[in-house]
């Protein structure tokens, strides 16, 4: 392997571990933000806007998370860089832009 796809390997890596640091300080935030709601209605309003809040970055996170363990496990598999629908090498550039990249650019673009 040349300098690059571990690089892309240690950068998938150190982002997995960044993810799930920081989808377990938004569960906490989660389960702090199920506690009563205040009394005033519009602290009630600003409580649920940060909840709504907090879920969809539990969404998006989890989401890239999955994303990231699954080209790691590409990587064990010695499938990490091919296309997973047309088995074409994805491009360098791709894999800098998204290391987790699972299609080359002519599959995305069907």
């Amino acid at each position: 392997m040349s300098g690059e796809p571990l690089d892309l390997i240690a950068h998938l890596n150190a982002r997995r571990d960044e993810l799930a640091d920081r989808l377990a300080r938004l569960d906490h935030e989660a389960r702090r933000s199920s506690e009563p709601l205040v009394a005033d209605f519009a602290e009630q309003a600003v409580q649920r806007e940060n909840d709504d809040v907090v879920d969809r970055l539990r969404e998006t996170t989890s989401a890239e998370l999955r994303e990231v363990t699954a080209a790691l496990r590409r990587v064990a598999a010695g499938t990490f860089g091919k296309c997973m629908r047309c088995g074409s090498p994805i491009e360098a550039a791709r894999l800098r832009a998204v290391p987790y990249s699972s299609l080359c650019m002519a599959c995305l673009e069907k």
